[in-house]
């Protein structure tokens, strides 16, 4: 059977991580890509503000090219579809057939993304799509990836949970309310081991600061 050519939306998190171990035990799929945004003025993935360098150092480490879209630091909707269809129109001439996301359970989002792509030739995936996301995230834990915090939203959660590993310890650590997959934006991983990549990354806690209304536990390459 040939397999479907998958790009995959890739955040530098947890959820793509195992995004990318889900697919690529799935014989229907073959991923060729990892697409992520960065915000060109501070050289980070957007939102979850991880260094470029270790974001390239995962694709690297996933033996995966890295679709690397530029976004500014104000980004509006519309400069973020036009970067996106960009990168539709190069996937379709790469007669890539499926664009994957590591999205769990927000029906909008899912909706979204649909509609991005309802008049190209691409088909949008959603391999975790309605987990449980408290097994979800043990699954991921005991199947030996590993993540840490880079970004917090203090109106969800404690900013004091900035820069902790993505444990067992950390569920049961969170607040009453607060997905354990931080799905609804309470916080935002990455990962750096785990059976996505061929050897880990070696990673060291940098400074946590707080910027726009987010906490962020910056990451050095060790």
């Amino acid at each position: 059977m040939q397999r479907l050519r998958t790009l995959l939306s890739w955040s530098s998190g947890k959820d793509s991580a195992w995004s990318l171990h889900t697919l690529r035990s799935d014989r229907r799929y073959e991923v060729v890509g990892l697409v992520t945004t960065i915000n060109a003025a501070a050289d980070r993935v957007a939102m979850h503000a991880v260094r470029t360098e270790l974001l390239r150092a995962q694709a690297r480490a996933a033996n995966l090219p890295l679709w690397e879209l530029l976004i500014p630091s104000l980004c509006s909707n519309e400069r973020y579809e036009l970067v996106m269809r960009g990168a539709i129109a190069r996937a379709e001439a790469e007669t890539i057939e499926c664009f994957a996301f590591g999205d769990l359970f927000l029906e909008d989002i899912r909706a979204y993304r649909e509609r991005q792509l309802a008049d190209t030739k691409l088909t949008p995936i959603f391999p975790l799509w309605g987990r449980d996301t408290r097994e979800l995230a043990s699954e991921m834990i005991a199947g030996g990836l590993a993540a840490r915090i880079t970004c917090v939203d203090p109106r969800l959660l404690p900013a004091s949970f900035a820069g902790r590993e993505f444990d067992e310890s950390l569920l049961n650590d969170l607040p009453a309310g607060i997905d354990p997959c931080g799905e609804r934006g309470e916080f935002h991983t990455f990962a750096y081991r785990g059976p996505m990549f061929a050897s880990p990354l070696s990673i060291a806690g940098g400074m946590v600061v707080e910027r726009d209304g987010f906490v962020f536990a910056d990451l050095l390459p060790a």
